[in-house]
């Protein structure tokens, strides 16, 4: 009797040592940084290749700006929009060179983003309209969000770098 007192008491002991495993519901799952960087460097793989429909699938962000670089083209025309604005009016659609996930705000991710020209060099923006380096520094590094949109899917909220 003794002995089996000794093993229940044994059994219990173990028995609330083991580690609870809880049930995450696909909603539920965490996000990860990792996620959301790699939506964002399909997103810029894909306007680069000229896949403009699968990107803007990607894209959850305003196309007011789209539409005033294609002003002729039907507004719902998402893949015109972006290929009109990739090729021909200055939106900067290259591949990430790097991308640095610098923060978490609320449930927007935010990453330091580096492009590559098509010849490999980095991209930097050099000053715009007249100014000189003083007044506009170049910038190689760009801040992107990346949040969940009303489908629960990752999307770039923001626009390539424009050159005018």
């Amino acid at each position: 009797m003794k002995r089996g007192i000794t093993w229940l008491c044994l059994l219990i002991l173990l028995t609330s040592c083991t580690p609870k495993v809880a049930t995450l519901t696909p909603t539920s799952l965490p996000s990860t940084a990792s996620e959301t960087q790699a939506v964002l460097i399909e997103f810029f793989e894909l306007l680069n290749s000229k896949q403009y429909a699968e990107a803007d699938a990607l894209y959850g962000g305003d196309y007011e700006q789209l539409k005033v670089f294609s002003s002729d083209t039907d507004p719902s025309d998402h893949a015109k929009l972006w290929a009109d604005a990739c090729q021909l009016a200055g939106l900067q659609c290259l591949e990430v060179r790097s991308a640095t996930f610098k923060n978490l705000q609320g449930d927007t991710y935010i990453f330091q983003v580096e492009f590559s020209n098509p010849d490999g060099s980095l991209f930097v923006l050099g000053p715009c309209c007249g100014a000189n380096e003083t007044e506009m520094p170049p910038i190689s590094k760009f801040e992107y969000a990346v949040d969940r949109n009303f489908d629960h899917k990752y999307v770039v909220m923001n626009l390539p770098p424009y050159v005018p």
